[in-house]
């Protein structure tokens, strides 16, 4: 499968102090801007996902978003990141990698830029949005 959108952003994850006191307030945003429950912590606008996951009090100064990942069109372009990353001297987290627990055709690059913010370069072919 083809996916439709071309490159973007794929997902965005928040990491939390209360899951339940998030999923209570975004339960009730998302619908009105047009965004739908996928799953008990997650949620999407068709094309585009969010996540939510409730982190230990230690890592309570890291909350916000976690990562952004960016939508790759194919393989080779993750493979293109990573090369240039290592190129660059870039600090890389894992990658390219494929993450079967995700999805079977699930391919990824993580990595932090300058400000040290975590970044994400995903081939996810197969995932339904």
């Amino acid at each position: 499968m083809q996916y439709p959108y071309g490159p973007g952003i794929n997902h965005i994850e928040f990491w939390v102090k209360d899951l339940e006191q998030s999923l209570a307030f975004y339960s009730r945003l998302f619908p009105l801007i047009g965004w739908y429950e996928l799953t008990r912590t997650s949620y999407s606008c068709g094309h585009h996902e969010i996540y939510f996951k409730e982190m230990p009090v230690a890592f309570h100064d890291s909350l916000g978003v976690r990562h952004i990942c960016f939508h790759a069109t194919s393989r080779e372009v993750v493979d293109s990141v990573g090369e240039w990353l290592q190129r660059i001297g870039a600090a890389i987290i894992r990658g390219p990698i494929e993450m079967p627990h995700y999805d079977a055709t699930y391919y990824t690059v993580d990595f932090r830029d300058p400000n040290g913010f975590v970044l994400e370069v995903a081939h996810t072919p197969d995932i339904k949005l």
